[in-house]
């Protein structure tokens, strides 16, 4: 695919130091960016690469297909909203709740 910015650099996942969650977090500004409207959100970063793993990568607005709510009232809020998204999706190989892969 063909990313608006390098998926390991600076803007993703720096070097393959940060996967999923803390890529998408780092859009973030806590003291300004809140409330939050996801439609706004994905609007603005929907094409952002969000690595997965050594070998995913996907789209911010394809995580975002398994974020339940709307609006998102705070950093905490917002944290745990993407983390249920995420173990939601085909892209979590590993739920430690189930404690096995979840592949696509």
């Amino acid at each position: 695919m063909d990313w608006p910015h390098d998926p390991d650099g600076e803007e993703g996942s720096e070097g393959m130091r940060k996967f999923g969650h803390a890529v998408i977090v780092k859009k973030i500004d806590e003291d300004e960016s809140f409330p939050l409207q996801k439609s706004e959100f994905v609007e603005e970063y929907g094409d952002d690469p969000v690595r997965m793993d050594h070998e995913t990568v996907v789209s911010l607005a394809d995580v975002f297909e398994y974020v339940e709510e709307d609006t998102f009232d705070d950093l905490l809020h917002f944290h745990k909203c993407i983390g249920q998204g995420l173990r939601d999706s085909p892209h979590w190989k590993y739920n430690p709740f189930v404690g096995e892969d979840q592949t696509a």
